[in-house]
């Protein structure tokens, strides 16, 4: 563990930079409808803002939280492997942001970028996390090489081999074990980053951050006016049904915000408005819907296979 001093403040200001920066980005591609602001204070220390668009011409819902929290020990998601925490007074912030269209063809998305900090007893721990990954209902593969290109993008100022680990680590962390598949088709996650020291850990969260809306937004201008009836929104709000089950079973921001007392509605707001299940249902062979379970649900190198 580091126990360079960090600078908070600075990490502060870059998150809600980027959350003003993104919210703004996609109420200009969506033409439509805009963020509703919802400040909100947390009684065990700290607070946030949660910006929720709902209804777009684009977006049937898009999320995207800022919180700074702040607590007396470290709830039981952070300390598995840090017993020596337990006790530790500590901080986290980040931006955490979910994308549902209205389009079935138009990906959903998740990004995340965060810092925590816990007093130690020989002074303060911390470390970085986050990453972005895109969970198509009908994928094309322009699309996902466009998606893993500008992750490479992101990551190859910090080493030749920071893609392929994060993107490995994302199909790893992205998989639904009681499904036998990923969520979508990854793209980059990691986490207790520490050990480049922290200007240099820090800078690599911006651009992570940064590279986010570079990524998506291109996908959603190709995908958007793309025409779909009833079967194609169907299978859309069945596949959303994995999405829900993903955050309620495996995912740590939510167990973490949940376990320490966070705000509901803004740890729930990465939920889609509408989803649905189906009693063992298949797609039937050779539609497309079939396409998504034979090619995307499961890890592949997508630079090597696609470019």
């Amino acid at each position: 563990m580091q126990l360079e001093r960090p600078d908070v403040d600075a990490v502060l200001a870059y998150l809600r930079e980027l959350q003003d920066r993104i919210c703004g980005a996609l109420e200009t591609a969506d033409e439509k409808a805009a963020f509703i602001r919802d400040p909100w204070e947390r009684a065990e220390g700290g607070g946030g803002e949660s910006r929720v668009l709902r209804d777009g011409k684009i977006f049937e819902q898009a999320g995207v939280n800022f919180s700074h929290v702040t607590g007396a020990s470290l709830p039981a998601s952070a300390t598995a492997q840090r017993p020596e925490l337990a006790a530790a007074p500590w901080q986290a912030m980040g931006v955490s942001l979910v994308i549902h269209p209205w389009n079935p063809y138009v990906p959903t998305t998740h990004a995340n970028v965060r810092f925590f900090c816990a007093q130690g007893a020989a002074g303060p721990v911390w470390w970085f996390g986050g990453g972005f990954d895109l969970t198509p209902f009908y994928p094309f593969d322009d699309d996902v090489l466009h998606w893993h290109q500008t992750a490479l993008r992101a990551c190859e100022p910090f080493g030749a081999d920071v893609y392929t680990k994060h993107k490995q680590w994302c199909d790893r962390y992205f998989f639904l074990k009681h499904r036998n598949e990923t969520r979508g088709i990854g793209g980059l996650f990691f986490d207790d980053l520490n050990e480049w020291g922290f200007a240099r850990c820090f800078e690599y969260q911006r651009s992570v951050g940064d590279h986010f809306i570079a990524a998506y937004l291109p996908i959603v201008a190709r995908r958007k006016d793309i025409s779909y009836g009833q079967r194609e929104r169907d299978f859309q709000l069945y596949r959303r049904g994995r999405y829900v089950e993903f955050n309620l079973v495996y995912d740590r921001g939510t167990s973490f915000g949940l376990q320490s007392g966070g705000r509901a509605e803004s740890i729930l707001m990465s939920l889609p408005p509408l989803a649905r299940w189906q009693y063992n249902w298949q797609p039937q062979p050779g539609t497309p819907e079939a396409r998504l379970y034979s090619d995307f649900l499961r890890p592949r190198d997508w630079l090597d296979e696609l470019a």
